[in-house]
């Protein structure tokens, strides 16, 4: 493996993980006002399997507060009910005919900052995989240079590339986390 081919790896996986933590985990915090995202994690019992929501539903926005939910299959309508109901997000829906208003209660200072510690704490939980990702790439830089397959000098030129890179994701990782607690705060 050569110098490019460990910085460019190296570069898909921070990548990769700042891609996770934004859609995985960022994008399902609740902040008080509505967004779909919100329940694509949720599983649904559907005739024996357990299936995404998405899999057995239309979710649309009908305004900033509160998301429709219309299961495709009328029978799911107190099934998809229910499992939102027992969700971990405290949301209780209110089915009208086959279709289901899922509202989002405000949130109390105190769960506000229940979460902006939440986001804190899984924001440092990515930059540590960020700078595992920079540990994994000098590691094989050493090696390289161990097998006298580089010299000295390219192997530091090119851990202060990967360095660089870290600080990059890092900063960003850090941005996120603000954009986001500044989102939960704002009554």
């Amino acid at each position: 493996m050569i110098i490019i081919d460990i910085q460019k790896d190296a570069e898909q996986k921070m990548r990769r993980s700042l891609k996770g933590f934004k859609s995985d985990y960022l994008a399902k915090i609740r902040t008080g006002r509505a967004h779909t995202g919100l329940l694509d994690h949720i599983q649904v019992d559907y005739y024996g399997s357990n299936v995404s929501i998405l899999q057995v539903a239309n979710l649309t926005l009908i305004d900033a507060n509160t998301i429709s939910v219309q299961p495709w299959d009328k029978k799911m309508v107190a099934v998809v009910s229910k499992a939102i109901r027992e969700s971990s997000f405290g949301l209780d829906p209110a089915s009208q005919g086959d279709l289901i208003r899922v509202p989002m209660p405000a949130l109390t200072e105190e769960r506000r900052r229940e979460l902006s510690r939440a986001v804190k704490a899984e924001g440092e939980n990515a930059k540590v995989v960020v700078r595992n990702l920079r540990r994994d790439a000098n590691d094989q830089l050493k090696k390289l240079l161990k097998d006298k397959d580089i010299s000295e000098d390219d192997e530091r030129r090119a851990q202060d590339e990967v360095q660089k890179l870290t600080d990059k994701f890092v900063s960003e990782i850090e941005k996120l986390v603000q954009i986001k607690e500044s989102e939960i705060m704002t009554v």
